[in-house]
């Protein structure tokens, strides 16, 4: 059994996303649902008319490599649901932009409020049928040593997981980006749970590995396919379903930096674009175009944030 939840839910995530793209990403080529992208990164016209939404395949495989492991370990349920829950809000908005045609799809008020409630939705889960607590937290490099936050867990949950899963989001910018990026995380997870005593989650970890090693084949350089927001906001909810399952969220911090970066670039961008009017910090938010500007190539920055996660997933790990 140890050896089937870590290969089973992989082997089949990895299969379904690798067998069914080029089906998939033909079927999405005849419902037009193609990337438009923004005229003065000149290095991304060539793009527009790539298929996106592709993060439906992630997810299927993602949640064939769970359930088929759920009736073990049925703590791989509530990460299912939190990112299966924010897919679903990727999807509506990928579906107004790229097949309604709609120029703005989900507006910024209508995206937070789905978001919180998807994250109500993981609490009230948590606290009804599971025994995490989301006010018990480990503290990184101190042994293993936990705190108890009280009622302030709750509010923190709904920053981490929305936080997060913006952070995923902004790092969906180049090819094979955030699913280089995520492999590292998922894999760390995993990792981690066993580490941990086996936490009941590392199925749903590999499953999450598996898938995007699968959807890389088509998302590397030069893409064939975009996952879209349904990816990018699914991919978010996983870290941080996997994060609380097992009381790491501050860990967030360490293997999600890249996340972290990407997020804060853009605040800072805009933040000082308005108290300077007009001036930046960077050529371009979020900070992988600031390289992309720079000369980097997308093969170069996708390697060094990958890298740079690899490393920080190791200090994590031992953090542990």
């Amino acid at each position: 059994m140890v050896w089937m939840k870590f290969a089973l839910p992989a082997v089949l995530a990895f299969a379904f996303v690798a067998v069914s793209g080029p089906k998939f990403i033909e079927f999405l080529r005849k419902l037009k649902a193609s990337q438009t992208e923004r005229e003065y990164l000149e290095s991304h016209v060539a793009k527009s008319g790539t298929p996106t939404m592709g993060g439906i395949m992630i997810l299927i495989g993602f949640i064939l490599g769970c359930f088929a492991m759920a009736y073990w370990f049925p703590r791989v349920i509530p990460v299912v649901i939190l990112t299966v829950g924010f897919g679903i809000i990727g999807f509506i908005d990928d579906y107004l932009k790229v097949v309604m045609k709609s120029a703005d799809g989900l507006l910024a008020w209508q995206k937070l409020l789905l978001q919180i409630v998807v994250t109500a939705v993981f609490y009230f889960y948590l606290k009804s049928f599971t025994d995490v607590s989301v006010s018990k937290l480990i503290i990184p490099f101190t042994g293993g040593n936990t705190v108890d936050i009280g009622w302030v867990g709750i509010p923190l949950l709904f920053f981490a997981v929305i936080g997060t899963v913006n952070g995923t989001n902004f790092t969906d910018g180049l090819d094979g980006l955030a699913s280089s990026v995520t492999a590292v995380v998922a894999l760390f997870f995993a990792a981690a749970s066993i580490k941990l005593g086996g936490m009941g989650v590392e199925s749903a970890g590999m499953a999450m590995f598996g898938a995007l090693l699968g959807f890389l084949l088509f998302n590397h350089y030069p893409a064939k396919v975009f996952m879209g927001d349904t990816g990018s906001l699914a991919l978010g909810g996983f870290v941080s379903g996997m994060a609380y399952m097992m009381g790491m969220p501050l860990f967030i911090l360490l293997v999600g930096l890249i996340y972290f970066v990407e997020v804060l670039s853009v605040m800072l961008q805009v933040s000082y674009f308005k108290i300077t009017h007009g001036k930046r910090i960077f050529r371009m938010a979020p900070i992988h175009h600031h390289f992309e500007k720079g000369g980097w190539s997308e093969v170069k920055i996708v390697a060094v944030f990958t890298a740079i996660t690899l490393v920080m997933a190791i200090i994590a790990f031992f953090a542990l």
